[in-house]
């Protein structure tokens, strides 16, 4: 790890420190209050409600809190509890003194908060309003983006901005100029007044040029945006009256070479530069029906597994820098996995299954995203069937071993949610982009649903990348994870991320595009993270000193 401290993904409201939950159904007010003297790291006080990784850590919390433990809640009105500003953006003094893998690992989370926020909104009935009631900067407004309206208080001073590129030399670093176009459709030529306007826009002119949705003055505004939060409730259908699904904290054991939790384990070789995921499907059934799982809540399996794989894969991306290399294993009967896979499907118009599949899909989004080598290890004792055959799709090979005529012989299965309830950022399923939506051939898989595929039918049918037989087995999975450590990580993060969004662009695959390519190299240019750089001297009252060159 290169950073001085582990940083730990797991918060609950009784330990925030920069943000307010208050509930009034069917709406939750969502309200940023940051400790300045509260920052993740020293070196940097949080003023004007600008924001670190723990304070998107307790964000990312309150969103699952209001998933889960409120199902009566409809609308979630984000705004501040400060008075004259909602947001000034990321901490500029942190990104300052920060490592170039701190900085991007930072701006790919709160990504996927913001991520979230809209996948929430798209598949859960979750709807979002940014009721921004101040100053609104930088990453500010790029939350304000993620919701689904913008309302800003028309007070003659409060303004949205985002001043990254005058002020900073870098880019609004969570998809702020991909929503501006994609999403709310900005014209290109105000969009690029807005970006190098570091003071921003208000009032009239911030509502005609489509970067809020509607403006109102102080002594209405906040009846305007309760008029609004009741209106878009009524377009939701989660219950009113559902039995919250409390969340538990996820018990991790780290043992210095292995986090361990009930389901998932990750062994780690730090002389091989490799990290080995085990995901383990339980022999016991997966609760069958509304009572059963209602029952189990947070200890039901799915959620379970959610929330324990989803804190492997952020403490690994974080504090595991150079584990190059992740084997994912999977062990338990195949048989299982289908069962709950049909539990799933047969229930997931209930709000606690629907938002039990959103929370796998974003983690296994998070798999997508993560600049690691991926590879499956499909081997005796495996169940790697329909959910957990996600895994094996979303790695960058697959080696399936081939054990004809064998009992122990390990198979594979497909199940319906492998064809787009588990979609990745482009929407399609990763059976799609696996075939380039071969209509032919996803018909083909879709047969043979449910059905056990050994080694050598996989490989033909294209669903794994190498069959090796016994005797080739360990030296085919040796040499390959001895090549790949030996390759360059940048070269590899660039091959692998234009390798797995082969398919349709959609607005966030271009976001982490730009944030992968763009955000990247700028990161570490003289002009921003130099001795003499926008990001060094900023607050400093010196003036950036820049290479004048085109690159």
């Amino acid at each position: 790890m290169q950073e001085s401290n582990q940083v730990d993904y797991q918060t609950d409201p009784s330990k925030y420190q920069h943000w307010r939950i208050a509930i009034e159904a069917p709406i939750a007010f969502l309200s940023a209050d940051v400790d300045e003297n509260a920052g993740l790291r020293p070196g940097y006080k949080l003023k004007l409600n600008s924001y670190d990784l723990g304070v998107d850590i307790e964000l990312n919390d309150a969103l699952n809190r209001l998933r889960f433990e409120h199902p009566e809640v409809r609308t979630v009105i984000i705004t501040s509890a400060k008075d004259r500003v909602f947001c000034s953006g990321a901490n500029i003094f942190m990104l300052g003194s920060s490592s170039h893998a701190w900085k991007v690992n930072f701006c790919k989370f709160t990504n996927e908060t913001r991520n979230g926020i809209e996948d929430s909104s798209a598949n859960s009935g979750l709807k979002f309003i940014a009721a921004i009631n101040g100053v609104c900067a930088g990453g500010g407004y790029e939350l304000a983006l993620a919701c689904d309206e913008i309302i800003l208080i028309d007070d003659r001073s409060s303004a949205v901005s985002l001043p990254e590129v005058p002020l900073l030399g870098v880019l609004p670093g969570t998809g702020g100029l991909t929503r501006l176009t994609d999403k709310r459709q900005v014209r290109h030529d105000l969009a690029d007044i807005f970006c190098t306007t570091a003071e921003g826009i208000r009032g009239l002119k911030a509502k005609d040029w489509r970067l809020v949705d509607d403006i109102a003055k102080p002594a209405v505004f906040d009846k305007r945006v309760r008029e609004r939060a009741l209106e878009m409730s009524d377009l939701s259908d989660r219950p009113a009256n559902a039995r919250p699904v409390i969340l538990q904290p996820v018990e991790r054991e780290d043992t210095g070479n292995e986090i361990r939790y009930e389901h998932v384990s990750v062994e780690i070789d730090r002389k091989a530069r490799t990290a080995t995921f085990t995901v383990s499907m339980p022999t016991e059934s997966t609760a069958a029906n509304v009572e059963e799982f209602e029952e189990a809540g947070a200890d039901w399996y799915p959620l379970r597994l959610a929330q324990e794989l989803d804190d492997a894969i952020l403490w690994m991306r974080t504090n595991e820098l150079e584990t190059g290399v992740w084997l994912i294993k999977t062990r338990g009967e195949i048989e299982s996995v289908l069962s709950m896979d049909r539990i799933l499907l047969e229930n997931r118009d209930h709000w606690f299954v629907r938002e039990t599949i959103g929370y796998l899909r974003r983690v296994f989004g998070r798999l997508d995203v993560s600049s690691r080598s991926l590879f499956a290890i499909i081997d005796e004792g495996s169940c790697f069937a329909g959910s957990f055959f996600e895994l094996a799709l979303a790695c960058d090979r697959s080696y399936h071993l081939s054990l004809p005529g064998e009992d122990s012989a390990p198979n594979i299965a497909l199940s319906e949610l492998n064809f787009g309830a588990l979609s990745m950022l482009t929407g399609e399923s990763r059976l799609v982009r696996r075939f380039y939506g071969n209509s032919k051939i996803l018909e083909l898989l879709k047969a043979k649903v449910g059905r056990a595929i050994d080694a050598d039918t996989a490989y033909e049918l294209g669903l794994v990348t190498i069959n090796p037989d016994e005797l080739d087995w360990e030296d085919e999975i040796r040499i390959a994870i001895e090549e790949r450590v030996s390759m360059s990580p940048d070269a590899l993060t660039g091959m692998e991320s234009n390798l797995r969004f082969n398919g349709q662009e959609t607005m966030l695959t271009r976001i982490f595009g730009r944030l992968t390519a763009w955000q990247n190299w700028i990161f570490q240019r003289p002009n921003a993270t130099g001795e003499s750089g926008s990001l060094k001297v900023y607050g400093s009252g010196e003036k950036a000193k820049f290479d004048w060159d085109r690159v």
